[in-house]
């Protein structure tokens, strides 16, 4: 597989499209939260599809659908931050949907991808 290959991936593209809207969403939350949710639902979210390249590159199907394992648990996660974020009111309504809906999409994705390399 090429190396760039995986760009063409609507499952990578979802998920980049994902990480931009979450840091773009935690931009505004409080500064205490810095080190706390922020960081965590950037780094859950980044993980997404930081695991769909490197498993992409990998030279065996078994590890590419290990790596979207550790995606799809990255997904969910996200799941829970998102969720917090919006209990704690640092996620309006609208933003809170949009996020969740993609977040959604993405995972759909991942576990079709997934099956898709199994068979």
């Amino acid at each position: 597989m090429h190396n760039s290959g995986y760009k063409k991936l609507i499952v990578y593209q979802k998920a980049k499209q994902l990480v931009l809207l979450v840091y773009k969403a935690t931009k505004e939350f409080p500064r205490e939260e810095l080190y706390g949710i922020t960081s965590q639902a950037r780094r859950a979210a980044l993980s997404i599809p930081a695991n769909i390249v490197e498993g992409y590159v990998k030279s065996s199907r078994k590890e590419f659908v290990r790596f979207l394992d550790i995606s799809i648990g990255s997904a969910s996660e996200l799941g829970l931050h998102l969720d917090i974020s919006y209990e704690l009111g640092y996620l309006n309504k609208r933003r809170f949907d949009i996020l969740t809906d993609l977040l959604i999409e993405v995972k759909k994705l991942l576990y079709s991808y997934q099956r898709s390399l199994r068979a």
